[in-house]
């Protein structure tokens, strides 16, 4: 990447590879045509902040390329110094999922990062919790309303008496009940919400609401044998207690406050339970990681997410565990994350992520450009390709080691392809189910996104969104198309952050104002 920056209000572009044809405009309100550029090429046309401007003549059917690689072609001749956006652009096909470089990247893996730590909750079953949170699971949406209610009151009368308990939950979903539950798809959401029961930051407490008639019963969601039971039954197997099930329809309900109340019982056993639990010292490599972008715009590729992928080298050197996901944002970097897989077995399940989600989109007649927002093209992207390139760089360049489909839970250290969509709760709901402890999210356009189970650090792409988001960004990767700061000095910047966020040493701000996003479970089964 190179840049020009003698002055934030010099003009100032910045071009990713020395083959590319366009560069991006960084001067907050774009520049208006007749501006000079370093190196003497005039503007013709306005260029938004984050668009793209032809450094050379553009014949009519060439490649216009950014990232060094083609993400468009020249729809009309683009003379130097214009405007390129999305209308001036044919997006390029698919790249097709056959004779792909298969674990061909013989990169040496980068030394291992020692002496890294942070206070975590060590659960029964080994995983490490950055949170100690009482969630309540429900099997249906039916329950929502009666479940809401009772939490409020476990918040107000019962919470101030554990300390040690960070929060309360509800696991509110849209799923459980009106939907074809033995479709073959139908797995999917009923093993997220099951995985999202025994997230480590839950503590290995499961407690459940059910409405009774439901087609999502309690021991379908939570069959015997399931993580969560053998935790907690593991010092007395024999005489351990059923899975704990509120059922609203049971006769013992009289009235809508004997629910609340009854739930209100059931959850102080559990918080007491949570209270006893105190923060350890852990290694590093007990993070587990997600890594997401919403809101993206021209600079998600050039700043944020460039620093986000030092950070994950570092947590896989650490020995943490790092999930990147975003099935179509990712799509159009298919051969650079199969040369990465570290076997072909690995590289051959991508492809198998990729060929499910191809035929998915297909199924509802749309492809992977329906990805891109107004709001990303408002921002510089001009469509699906651009948008990959600048989102796969989050995975930084380790080599990826495992591949889960949706709703599973991570099976390996390293580096892990999570096959997600993209949409931003749908991701984060997926990423929980797997297991991740501490979520990372970075925006251009700016989101207010967050999550009640898990920490999410929201890093900047822009020092203009940091500044008038100053009490919702926690990091500002601006600073390195500024020129004040490096790619790697950021890195580290958000490295050293997680580990304090990870300890409770400090909330994000999304935490700080208790913004939490509804969980949205994927369920590409039939609704009934």
């Amino acid at each position: 990447m190179t840049a020009s920056v003698a002055s934030p209000r010099a003009p100032h572009t910045i071009r990713m590879h020395e083959r590319d044809n366009v560069a991006i405009v960084a001067n907050d309100g774009g520049l208006p045509p007749g501006t000079a550029l370093p190196g003497g090429l005039v503007l013709k046309d306005k260029v938004p902040q984050g668009h793209k401007v032809a450094l050379a003549d553009i014949p009519s059917g060439a490649p216009v390329l950014r990232y060094g690689i083609p993400i468009g072609h020249a729809l009309t001749a683009i003379a130097a110094g214009s405007w390129v956006h999305e209308r001036l652009l044919q997006m390029p096909d698919a790249r097709g999922l056959v004779d792909l470089p298969m674990a061909t990247d013989t990169t040496p893996p980068q030394p291992p990062l020692t002496g890294f730590t942070f206070e975590g909750y060590r659960n029964a079953d080994g995983s490490v919790g950055t949170r100690n949170i009482l969630a309540i699971t429900q099997t249906v949406q039916c329950v929502a309303g009666v479940t809401d209610f009772a939490v409020q009151r476990i918040k107000a009368e019962l919470l101030p008496r554990y300390p040690n308990v960070d929060d309360v939950v509800a696991l509110e979903h849209g799923y459980g009940c009106g939907v074809a539950i033995d479709a073959p798809d139908a797995i999917i959401p009923i093993r997220t919400l099951r995985n999202i029961s025994l997230n480590p930051n839950f503590g290995g407490e499961v407690m459940v609401v059910s409405l009774g008639c439901e087609k999502l019963q309690p021991e379908r969601l939570l069959p015997p044998g399931s993580i969560a039971l053998v935790d907690q039954r593991q010092a007395h197997p024999q005489t351990a207690p059923a899975l704990d099930v509120v059922c609203l329809q049971a006769e013992a309900h009289v009235g809508f406050m004997s629910m609340v109340e009854s739930i209100l019982r059931q959850a102080e056993t559990h918080l007491q339970r949570l209270n006893a639990r105190r923060r350890e010292t852990v290694p590093a490599s007990e993070l587990v990681v997600g890594v997401q972008c919403g809101g993206s715009d021209a600079f998600s590729g050039v700043t944020a997410n460039p620093a986000v992928g030092f950070c994950t080298d570092l947590l896989v050197r650490a020995g943490a565990s790092v999930m990147f996901s975003e099935t179509t944002e990712v799509r159009d970097g298919i051969a650079q994350l199969t040369a990465r897989a570290t076997t072909p077995e690995v590289a051959e399940a991508m492809v198998r992520e990729m060929a499910w989600y191809d035929a998915y989109l297909q199924r509802g007649s749309a492809d992977r450009s329906a990805n891109t927002t107004p709001g990303n093209k408002a921002g510089g992207l001009s469509n699906i390709v651009e948008k990959a390139m600048g989102s796969i760089v989050k995975s930084g360049s380790a080599p990826i080691s495992g591949v889960i489909s949706p709703g599973e839970k991570l099976k390996t250290k390293g580096l892990t392809y999570a096959a997600t969509p993209a949409s931003d709760f749908i991701c984060g709901t997926l990423q929980l189910a797997a297991g991740m402890n501490l979520h990372v999210f970075t925006t251009g356009r700016g989101t207010p996104y967050g999550l009640a189970a898990c920490p999410v650090i929201k890093v900047a792409t822009r020092s203009d969104l940091a500044r008038r988001w100053h009490d919702l960004m926690d990091i500002n990767a601006g600073a390195i198309a500024d020129g004040e700061a490096s790619i790697e000095d950021l890195g580290w910047e958000l490295f050293r952050l997680m580990l304090d966020v990870a300890s409770g040493r400090k909330k994000t701000w999304a935490e700080q104002w208790k913004l939490h996003n509804a969980l949205v479970l994927f369920n590409p089964a039939p609704v009934t």
